[in-house]
């Protein structure tokens, strides 16, 4: 089975994130979409977060409520040690599931850092990245500029629609006082 592997802080999930799904199932080919909760990104400020299971929790009922989305909610995270490297989440699938072909899901903002990722070069030679894109960022330069680095990276650029709402303008709305309820998913 081909599995997108959508790794993040979900804080909260959003109509952004359903309509990746949904992009990623019903036109990039994925079978599946494994919705991993991260506890803690390292590349951001701990204790910036709140708990992981209570994210993992609130995932897994956004996700009851739409039945049609071809997608898993995903505590693997959760039970590993930190810090939770991406490739150390992607090794663990692959060894829970060998018969599976994983492939992880980023936005052209990750592309754009994604060299300084642990282990970068091992996710990009076996697993590979879809990207989808991001208001700002062009991923046909960082594409080209990791394939410079070895043209033998798998990367995906992914012709997805824009999405304009995020897990951080959510927040801030809610935090203001704005209903916020059309947005999340």
């Amino acid at each position: 089975m081909k599995i997108a592997v959508y790794s993040g802080s979900f804080n909260p999930l959003h109509k952004g994130h359903e309509a990746i799904i949904r992009f990623l199932t019903q036109e990039a080919g994925f079978d599946l979409v494994y919705l991993v909760v991260t506890p803690q990104n390292p590349f951001k400020e701990r204790h910036s977060l709140p708990a992981g299971q209570g994210r993992f929790d609130a995932a897994v009922e956004a996700v009851a409520r739409h039945p049609d989305l071809k997608v898993e909610v995903q505590d693997i995270e959760l039970h590993m040690t930190p810090p939770q490297y991406t490739i150390r989440t992607l090794d663990a699938l692959k060894e829970r599931e060998p018969e599976n072909d994983f492939t992880l899901v980023i936005g052209a903002d990750n592309l754009a850092c994604f060299s300084g990722w642990r282990f970068h070069e091992r996710i990009l030679l076996e697993y590979g990245v879809a990207v989808y894109p991001r208001k700002g960022y062009h991923r046909g330069y960082a594409k080209a500029r990791l394939l410079r680095e070895n043209p033998n990276y798998r990367i995906t650029l992914l012709d997805a629609p824009l999405i304009t709402i995020s897990s951080t303008q959510i927040r801030e709305g809610e935090a203001a006082g704005k209903d916020m309820s059309q947005w999340l998913m």
